[in-house]
């Protein structure tokens, strides 16, 4: 009678939207990080540091799967579509809060359908000269582009990330004439840097700064507001004349929406344990950037301002929809 009776609360608790049981309490398999760019970049590299740490601390497998191209949004559309079931992670970055103020249509919404789980790097921008470029501060470089209208080039990642952004902004506010050069990926954009076939470029600390303390670039300013420890005999933007100069490069976890908030939570402990470990803080500190130990609503948050921040940009860039 007593085994009769626990099935039938069984069956009925299942039948009672809200109270499924499971049978497999999470995590039971492998869970999947989806970087939204290729192979080699930082959300790629922070990625990959992170999945071993974090396969020990859950128990599960954690891989790594790669699904680049469109400015982040064919692997932001993989999140979005996959179940709310806490095996399906994206590691986003600021792009997804430019993407809805660019593109025409998006076939997700950055807003409604994801969780926005873990800060794991914010990174200011770094502005390097090639050192044949006679200009050791930001204004000496703005005067020359004054003097010679358009003969100075800078390049870009790609298409608007925010190291493109970030270039405009400063160029609007300058009101100077400067020629850009797109490339496909922050790698060839350095690469014709180190050549002198471009003279300035705005790009994440993680690749440049060797360069940098090699002598093979010269550093002349970050984007964010205060000046990061490794980098800190180089000045910010805001320092070099442009009061208020404040941009990032972030690097985020996100979940699909509807998943559920114990695993959320749960997810959110383990990543905050890995990345108080001594080597993912090095690593991020040697990068320039700063990690975050806000909750899931403290960073959903920080992902609202970020929405409105690049917003206000876009316009007053004067970017159109594409």
């Amino acid at each position: 009678m007593k085994k009769v009776t626990t099935t039938l609360l069984l069956l009925g608790a299942l039948a009672i939207p809200g109270l499924a049981v499971s049978a497999d309490p999470w995590p039971s398999k492998p869970i999947r990080i989806v970087v939204t760019f290729a192979p080699g970049g930082t959300s790629d590299v922070l990625s990959r540091a992170m999945a071993p740490e974090l396969s020990k601390v859950l128990g599960q497998p954690v891989v790594v799967v790669n699904k680049p191209g469109a400015n982040s949004i064919i692997g932001t559309q993989e999140v979005a579509r996959s179940a709310p079931d806490g095996y399906t992670i994206g590691l986003f970055v600021s792009a997804h809060s430019v993407n809805p103020h660019i593109a025409k249509s998006l076939p997700y919404d950055t807003q409604k359908d994801f969780i926005p789980l873990a800060m794991l790097a914010l990174m200011p921008g770094l502005l390097t000269v090639n050192p044949g470029v006679p200009a050791n501060t930001v204004q000496e470089l703005l005067t020359l582009a004054r003097e010679k209208p358009g003969t100075l080039s800078y390049g870009t990642p790609g298409g608007l990330t925010s190291g493109q952004l970030s270039m405009q902004y400063l160029i609007k506010l300058a009101n100077v004439d400067i020629t850009e050069i797109s490339y496909k990926g922050g790698g060839p954009a350095l690469a014709d840097l180190l050549a002198g076939h471009i003279q300035m470029l705005i790009n994440s600390p993680t690749s440049t700064l060797p360069h940098v303390k090699e002598g093979k670039l010269r550093a002349l300013a970050t984007t964010g507001a205060k000046r990061p420890a490794v980098l800190a005999d180089v000045p910010t933007l805001a320092e070099s004349g442009f009061p208020g100069f404040e941009l990032y490069e972030w690097y985020a976890l996100f979940f699909p929406a509807n998943t559920p908030k114990d695993i959320v939570d749960r997810m959110h402990a383990a990543v905050m344990q890995v990345m108080a470990t001594p080597d993912m803080v090095k690593r991020i500190a040697s990068i320039g950037a700063e990690s975050s130990t806000d909750t899931p609503e403290q960073f959903a948050k920080f992902v609202a301002s970020e929405d409105k921040r690049w917003g206000e940009l876009v316009k007053q860039i004067g970017i159109k929809r594409e």
